[in-house]
């Protein structure tokens, strides 16, 4: 991992506004897009910090450097006693309200999480109030969203964009049943955005992070031109036939009366 740094100041020399590229062609999941965050510059202690203010004090964030396919990542397990019993959305919204974010990380991860419990909610035809977070697992919901929510806000990214994005095939076994892949609730939450499947069974992109790609991400296409700050690669746990690798890409965006000719790259 790399760091520390200011927000805004991870290399000098380069104009904000930055923007940030989730290229998901492996998919997406919650801790594959902390660990590009990690691996892009956000300090571990902005996310230990965060799982701290929400009171979660027996979670570990076990931090660990892997190669997939030759390409070096960083992979992030949320660590945590056995939990009994199932939170529904005021209880982990209540979490997020009493550990005292600033009030635009506090309001983008309650949308986040609230986004999530309607796509499950129409997936198994209940409520989005009677929505059991379970198989997802409360804890890592609650940890990979805010997280990433504080990473962003700590990057200062002033927008979002991603690439289409690979959902995998398959089926998976979750606490309500064997589930086909994508889940449904991952369908509900990609509807309008460009998303393929090239055979690989496996569950690329999870519901949680569908949510926050969807809730995070402004557009979706090939990377926006201007200047590459940084690159940081998130891990999936699996190894897979391709790279099991979120890429987030950070991007100074060219000005309207700039281009690439004549210019020379500075370097961080």
């Amino acid at each position: 991992m790399r760091g520390p740094w200011s927000p805004g100041e991870k290399c000098r020399g380069f104009a904000q506004p930055m923007w940030a590229y989730l290229d998901c062609f492996s998919g997406i999941s919650g801790n594959m897009l902390l660990g590009a965050l990690l691996d892009a510059g956000v300090p571990l202690q902005v996310f230990q910090d965060a799982v701290t203010s929400m009171g979660l004090t027996a979670v570990e964030l076990k931090v660990s450097s892997v190669t997939k396919h030759g390409i070096a990542g960083i992979y992030v397990e949320v660590s945590y006693p056995e939990q009994h019993g199932h939170r529904y959305l005021h209880d982990i919204l209540e979490i997020i309200d009493a550990a005292g974010f600033e009030p635009s990380v506090s309001s983008k991860a309650a949308e986040i999480i609230r986004r999530l419990a309607a796509a499950e909610a129409e997936a198994h035809g209940t409520t989005i109030d009677n929505v059991h977070f379970h198989e997802v697992g409360a804890i890592d919901t609650i940890v990979d969203v805010v997280c990433a929510v504080a990473g962003f806000h700590y990057l200062g990214t002033a927008e979002i964009h991603a690439s289409p994005v690979q959902l995998g095939t398959g089926f998976i076994k979750s606490a309500r049943g064997i589930l086909p892949v994508p889940a449904p609730a991952t369908l509900n939450l990609l509807k309008g955005v460009p998303t393929y499947s090239r055979g690989i069974e496996a569950e690329l992109t999870t519901p949680t992070g569908a949510a926050l790609l969807t809730s995070l991400a402004s557009s979706y296409g090939p990377m926006p031109a201007g200047r590459i700050l940084e690159t940081g690669y998130g891990a999936g746990g699996r190894d897979l036939p391709i790279p099991n690798l979120l890429r987030l890409v950070l991007i100074e965006p060219l000005r309207e009366d700039s281009s690439t000719a004549g210019h020379k790259p500075k370097h961080c």
